[in-house]
């Protein structure tokens, strides 16, 4: 199950790097539908929980603005358009199951997954960026205290 469920982000990640990359380019074509169902038709014999990966792709787009909301102070160094768009992707996939999934997702495995997303797809310093501002972000937004570094 945990495989499957890790594959899964892996193909709702290139699926939303996929979108992205698309609508930055002016892509009047671009369909997340589509994407979505073309990325799993690949991996239809190794992913059963196909509404998994559909409701991650769909609930970070729909909720990508309050998303980047989020990212902007927890990484105020970075703006959230000069993060490498894997990461970015990362980071609000990470995001979403802390916020809106964390009934089915716990906080550390949803950290954790983001981690080892970035670990693969990611630069030599991605996971250790994730990392930080997911850790950041589930102190701040989900437990809701703050540190020397973050003001809620």
């Amino acid at each position: 199950m945990a495989s499957n469920r890790h594959l899964g982000r892996i193909v709702a990640l290139q699926s939303l790097y996929e979108f992205e990359f698309r609508t930055q380019s002016e892509d009047t074509t671009v369909n997340l539908d589509e994407i979505l169902g073309r990325n799993l038709e690949r991996y239809s014999e190794e992913i059963d929980d196909t509404s998994f990966v559909k409701e991650l792709a769909i609930g970070v787009i729909e909720n990508q603005e309050a998303l980047d909301n989020h990212i902007r102070p927890l990484a105020p160094e970075w703006p959230i358009e000069q993060i490498a768009r894997i990461d970015r992707n990362i980071l609000r996939l990470g995001l979403y199951e802390l916020l809106y999934r964390a009934e089915q997702v716990p906080p550390k495995v949803a950290i954790n997954e983001a981690v080892e997303l970035a670990k693969a797809f990611g630069s030599d310093n991605s996971s250790k960026f994730i990392n930080g501002v997911l850790g950041t972000a589930y102190r701040t937004l989900v437990e809701g205290t703050t540190d020397a570094r973050t003001e809620v």
